[in-house]
């Protein structure tokens, strides 16, 4: 698993920078009801995001949690309300905000329980009527049909934390329905970036790679075709989940 501490301050270098933010963000607010005057992103890793978003909507008071330290120190810098905090535990009390939004988060808990609990805390924080905003089969945006994912197909994780299905269930359970949905496009990589990701544990969520498989994998990576080209961009998947009145 990639320690998020030492990767953040080349995290967003690694991960589309600015544009792939932008394209985010503004498929985020488009899902966030106008009257809305709060926001809380969870698992806002270094806050790229989270200041597009912030930006872009001077009327929206936008702040953050994170898990890992370094990012939410690297966030602090950018949007300021940025606190060190665990998502299944958010230090707010109940019905506190308008809007709650978890990108390129769910994908990541693998824990028992963990998605069940973040997508109950995120109800548990929101005023009736707000949103949940997240997104779900993240993994599987990056499945493009190029060859990258022909030498990825015998590790691939079958099982994915963040299925829109379960995360639907979830979401039921605790109060919120589906109101909308929303795509953005990603950055796609190259045969050479995969495979250093997958020597760093980029790929936590999605591979299975046990003993020496990293390096096999790798090496396969960089003996495809033009290795340093990228392949097509992923295309990304929002839901909104609104929480009953």
């Amino acid at each position: 698993m990639l320690n998020y501490d030492t990767a953040a301050a080349h995290y967003d270098a690694t991960r589309g920078g600015v544009p792939r933010a932008e394209a985010a963000a503004a498929a985020v607010l488009g899902l966030i009801p106008s009257p809305a005057r709060t926001l809380l992103d969870i698992g806002c890793g270094t806050g790229l995001v989270t200041e597009r978003i912030a930006l872009a909507r001077p009327g929206l008071g936008v702040f953050g949690t994170d898990a890992s330290y370094g990012m939410a120190q690297v966030a602090r810098k950018r949007i300021g309300a940025v606190v060190l905090a665990d998502a299944r535990r958010l230090p707010l009390p109940d019905t506190a905000v308008d809007a709650v939004g978890a990108i390129w988060l769910l994908h990541l808990l693998r824990g028992e329980g963990d998605v069940r609990a973040v997508v109950s805390e995120a109800a548990r924080v929101l005023r009736p009527g707000g949103v949940f905003v997240t997104t779900v089969d993240k993994d599987a945006a990056h499945d493009v049909g190029s060859d990258i994912d022909e030498a990825f197909a015998p590790y691939l994780d079958a099982d994915p934390s963040d299925s829109a299905d379960l995360i639907v269930g979830y979401g039921s359970e605790a109060g919120l329905d589906v109101v909308g949905e929303a795509h953005f496009p990603g950055h796609g990589q190259s045969p050479l970036s995969a495979a250093q990701k997958v020597r760093e544990g980029y790929f936590a969520s999605r591979l299975n790679l046990p003993g020496t498989a990293a390096e096999r994998l790798a090496t396969a990576l960089t003996s495809l075709p033009e290795p340093d080209r990228p392949r097509a961009d992923p295309r990304y998947r929002l839901l909104a989940l609104r929480l009953r009145d």
